[in-house]
């Protein structure tokens, strides 16, 4: 082999490498993508069984229903649409109806219960996830300000 034989082999297998490498990322990351959906959206265009997806909204008054142990049904509403939510765990100290709420999670086959596997709470009377806020004050739902008032 000349060097310039050698040197268009290194290089060809410093390329495959790096190709191999960029497309086991990319592959990883399409496996731990969670999209953001409201019930409306969820309404207008189902996502299919077992697809991980984050539910936002708000509690629905008078729809938490605490059943044996830490199983904990609720449901998540933007307003107009509601979806039902199973959640087996320590749920957020925070966690109450009225409040802004984002799941993790999906559904299961045959089901229209989405199942969480973890639920994230506001923290405090004034913050409340951008994505839920923007989707909520577009819907008219959430007043921002004038409803910790």
């Amino acid at each position: 082999m000349t060097r310039k034989q050698k040197r268009l082999a290194v290089i060809g297998g410093g390329m495959s490498f790096i190709i191999a490498a960029v497309l086991l990322v990319m592959f990883a990351f399409s496996q731990s993508v969670a999209y953001f959906y409201m019930p409306g959206d969820l309404a207008k265009k189902p996502v299919g069984p077992g697809t991980l997806i984050r539910l936002g909204g708000l509690v629905g008054e008078g729809s938490v229903v605490r059943g044996a142990g830490t199983t904990v049904q609720f449901a998540v509403t933007d307003g107009a649409d509601a979806i039902k939510v199973r959640y087996t765990g320590i749920l957020p100290d925070l966690f109450r109806e009225g409040q802004g709420v984002v799941t993790e999670g999906r559904f299961e086959p045959g089901d229209d219960v989405f199942v969480a596997d973890t639920v994230l709470a506001k923290h405090d009377e004034r913050y409340m996830p951008k994505q839920v806020a923007d989707r909520l004050k577009k819907d008219g739902v959430w007043k921002g300000e004038e409803a910790s008032k």
